[in-house]
């Protein structure tokens, strides 16, 4: 799918189930808009809005959310395996049971995040700080080091 809505508002709207794969969706406002169940594989969501956003359950395989806003955004359960997280904001955000395999967190700041159950296993970790979550559960078994 070949979707360009590049710095389009989309707060609020329902996109549950959408296909959205390889959209062009950088620097959106996509801020509390339910995409749970969506499938974003490959999309450009760099530099958009995300927070407080439903992605619950998402299929995000190999998109690029750096720079994005995820705070206190809905992860549970989403595929994140290989994303671009590099530099996103993810304060307050749910990724309990998230995949995580493989995805590049470098830099990102992990402030009161649940992470518990989550697989970071092969997930690039240079410079994550980790404070104050919910690691219970998490699954590191093969990770990069984490410097910080």
């Amino acid at each position: 799918m070949n979707v360009n809505l590049n710095g389009k508002n989309l707060s609020g709207e329902d996109l549950s189930g959408a296909n959205l794969s390889g959209a062009n969706l950088s620097g959106a406002d996509l801020s509390g808009a339910d995409l749970s169940d969506a499938d974003l594989s490959g999309a450009d969501l760099s530099g958009a809005d995300l927070s407080l956003a439903n992605l619950s359950l998402a299929n995000l395989n190999r998109a690029n959310l750096n720079h994005a806003d995820l705070i206190t955004a809905d992860l549970v359960g989403t595929d994140l395996r290989g994303a671009d997280l590099r530099q996103a904001d993810l304060k307050g955000a749910n990724l309990s049971g998230a995949d995580l395999r493989g995805a590049d967190l470098t830099g990102v700041k992990l402030i009161q995040v649940r992470l518990k159950g989550a697989d970071l296993r092969g997930a690039k970790l240079d410079r994550v700080k980790f404070r104050d979550s919910d690691l219970r559960g998490v699954r590191l078994l093969g990770e990069s080091k984490t410097h910080g």
